[in-house]
């Protein structure tokens, strides 16, 4: 089949058209990804009797593949970025399916690491494919809108656990399977129904890693180190320190499904109107905040419904992420989108790498103290947001551009 310009897109009907290719992939990444994560904690300590430090390793062995995202670079000379996230979102919904056929330590690690591969070159590609198909103007409210579907589709997948799981005796088994075999059907009805889009402006399909990027891998390097505590120790601490079973779990997840949904929508029209600046100082700001609440937790001992409603904002601000999208595309080369988007993804796991295993042993004698480092590394997030000008445009990617004009690289 014919690639179809970019530009022409818009002559097909709605339902062919790139932006409905980007909605229908963002259903079908969390319809896999996020039952697989809302399952895990009890599915572990139950299966494979796992502790603070097993957990660890997993999401160790789980972040390889995002560290190793640079090989898009090498992919995408031979495989088109749209084939390349039919094909990751396939094996993400293949091993997700097979998740409970291997309750074992070993096993888990080797059925996880196949995800991984599927979920980080697909969300590689994703980015890189909605900073090229989406205008700068559209592009916040869009992403938000893009955030919000993805979380509706999750809500129903949710939805049926907490009100299936008890009531019907559901096994682990069962809902992956359902849960991996959907993200596979609409896998297949993309590849079918939607032509090969062909983007204005050729990508680089080499290694880029400019000067002028510097604040962008920075702050990708804070989110990722940030973000895995939250991923790794967050649901974790719900089921080892409070005794969360799995529908009591996904209730919470729902709740935050439900504000993702109302709020993600508002949050991109925030960005457009305040400011990837301002969004991300509020981001961080609040981030500070919760993680200390967390803290809190062991420190004080607070109470198990002051943990749910942190873990609740802790996700609403998440949210504001997609600022940092933004930020890239105003100050990027229209040709560095993808190659920069497989760097950023290194550079966002180079912590992930290592952080979960290493902070599993901290977790084992203070619970308190991965949280107070996470808080840490949040606020040394908001210091870098700071130096984000008011508008972001090439030649113009620091408070600093202007004071000391950077060689054009």
């Amino acid at each position: 089949m014919q690639p179809v310009r970019l530009q022409d897109a818009h002559s097909l009907p709605v339902w062919r058209r790139p932006v409905t290719l980007l909605f229908l992939m963002a259903i079908a990444m969390p319809l896999s990804f996020a039952t697989w994560s809302a399952l895990l904690n009890n599915f572990v300590i139950e299966a494979a009797q796992f502790d603070g430090s097993d957990i660890g390793w997993l999401h160790t062995v789980r972040e390889i593949p995002g560290f190793f995202a640079i090989g898009v670079i090498l992919i995408i000379v031979f495989v088109r970025e749209q084939v390349l996230a039919m094909i990751s979102l396939a094996l993400l919904g293949v091993a997700t399916a097979i998740t409970a056929w291997f309750p074992s330590m070993g096993g888990l690690l080797f059925v996880t690491l196949l995800s991984s591969i599927g979920f980080h070159y697909y969300e590689t590609v994703n980015q890189s494919l909605q900073l090229q198909w989406l205008s700068k103007e559209r592009a916040p409210q869009v992403l938000g809108l893009l955030l919000a579907a993805g979380s509706a589709a999750t809500l129903v997948a949710y939805v049926a656990i907490v009100m299936t799981w008890k009531a019907f005796e559901l096994s682990y088994n069962f809902v992956y399977l359902a849960s991996g075999g959907m993200t596979l059907l609409i896998v297949l009805y993309c590849v079918l129904a939607f032509p090969q889009f062909e983007s204005p402006n050729p990508q680089l399909k080499k290694f880029i890693l400019r000067r002028r990027y510097w604040l962008y891998y920075a702050l990708q390097f804070m989110s990722g180190a940030r973000r895995q505590i939250f991923i790794v120790f967050a649901a974790f601490m719900m089921v080892e320190q409070f005794g969360f079973d799995v529908h009591e779990i996904t209730s919470l997840y729902l709740i935050n499904l439900v504000a993702n949904i109302a709020i993600a929508p508002v949050l991109g029209r925030v960005v457009h109107r305040f400011g990837e600046r301002n969004a991300l100082v509020f981001e961080y700001t609040g981030l500070v905040c919760v993680f200390l609440a967390y803290g809190g937790l062991y420190w004080f001992g607070w109470g198990v419904v002051l943990a749910a409603v942190l873990y609740v904002l802790d996700h609403m601000f998440f949210a504001l992420a997609l600022a940092l999208k933004t930020y890239f595309q105003k100050i990027a080369d229209p040709g560095d989108i993808a190659p920069t988007a497989a760097v950023a993804f290194t550079i966002n796991h180079i912590a992930a790498v290592f952080l979960p295993a290493a902070l599993g042993y901290l977790w084992l004698a203070s619970p308190g103290a991965v949280f107070g480092l996470a808080a840490g590394m949040a606020a040394t997030s908001l210091v870098l947001a700071l130096m984000i000008p008011r508008h972001p445009e090439p030649g113009n990617e620091t408070i600093f551009s202007q004071l000391v004009a950077a060689p054009a690289e």
